[in-house]
């Protein structure tokens, strides 16, 4: 497809995102978008450093869908590559900073839920080709009779054949780790194609049998290394309920350590200034079957997708975009 690129000439858009000017690359909705990776000797040590200036901004638009249905978004991306790995930066406007997904509180009497979701990015790559992924992006994955509702669809490749590499940034349950959840998408087995990559990690839900309040706290013996969010490893069950007083929050979701492969993605964020900044990094090349193996001589297909402070069925969507690596 021929790309129509407009680029905003002799002019540079001041994103003061981290400090940083950047020059924003803007391309029409019906065009393919090209990400270009910039290759570093030196790995970026951080959110604002200057190796990131040799990285050209691309200006990603969302599209919003279900309850953001009519709504748009923008995520202002950016890649850098070393001789071993792959760093990618995104940055976007977020007037809320959601981290709660469902956490307990105590009313003095008795514990419920309070309302919040999280804030996610995710990004899907192809492992083996994904019929037509390279021009509809995420649209061809999911899949359901016409017309079915949002929740009867399912998020899956057509055939065996065709794989996927899904990484996940999510706020709550993947960042108290440093890292991004790592699983691959396969055909649909019963409800969904989504599989998690070999290894620990994801998060399991804090509750009694009953459902009626949470299992475990923090472990008094151990500091908190997270404020606010309880891990799973940091965990005990809780004996005494007594203890609690009213308007005390406990987690929800324990985030689980990652490990193997499904921890392969690292992670690092910052939420400032009504916007999420989020660093992942990861090997070129990890040697697992489930992931992406980049070639930096060649172009991959890829596509995203945002999450505000919502469930799966409601985000926004970018269209299809490809990864290509300077020299």
């Amino acid at each position: 497809m021929k790309r129509k690129s407009l680029i905003i000439s002799t002019l540079f858009l001041a994103f003061v995102l981290g400090g940083t000017l950047l020059t924003v690359t803007q391309t029409t909705g019906a065009d393919v978008q090209a990400l270009t990776a910039a290759r570093v000797s030196k790995a970026p040590a951080a959110l604002d450093d200057a190796a990131w200036q040799k990285a050209k901004a691309l200006d990603v638009p969302f599209v919003g869908k279900e309850k953001f249905a009519g709504k748009k978004a923008n995520v202002i991306t950016q890649v850098l590559y070393t001789d071993n790995e792959i760093f990618f930066l995104f940055k976007w406007k977020d007037a809320t900073k959601s981290v709660t997904k469902g956490a307990w509180q105590f009313d003095g009497e008795k514990w419920t839920h309070l309302k919040g979701d999280e804030d996610r990015i995710s990004l899907l790559f192809e492992i083996n080709r994904i019929n037509n992924f390279a021009t509809k992006g995420c649209a061809v994955t999911c899949h359901g009779p016409a017309g079915a509702a949002a929740k009867d669809l399912k998020f899956a490749t057509a055939t065996a054949a065709e794989k996927g590499d899904l990484w996940h940034w999510k706020a709550a349950r993947s960042d108290p780790y440093r890292s991004a959840d790592d699983g691959w998408l396969t055909k649909a087995e019963d409800k969904t194609g989504r599989k998690d990559d070999s290894g620990g990690g994801g998060d399991s839900r804090n509750e009694t049998a009953d459902k009626s309040k949470p299992r475990f706290m923090q472990d008094p013996s151990k500091k908190a290394p997270v404020a606010g969010v309880l891990l799973a490893e940091e965990s005990v069950e809780i004996t005494d309920y007594s203890k609690f007083k009213a308007n005390d929050v406990i987690t929800y979701r324990l985030p689980k350590k990652p490990s193997g492969s499904r921890g392969d993605i690292k992670a690092e964020s910052r939420y400032a200034d009504g916007g999420w900044t989020v660093m992942l990094t990861r090997k070129l090349e990890t040697g697992n079957d489930d992931d992406v193996a980049f070639n930096t001589k060649k172009k991959y297909s890829f596509a995203m997708a945002l999450f505000d402070d919502s469930s799966d069925a409601d985000s926004y969507d970018s269209e299809a975009l490809t990864l290509e690596f300077g020299r």
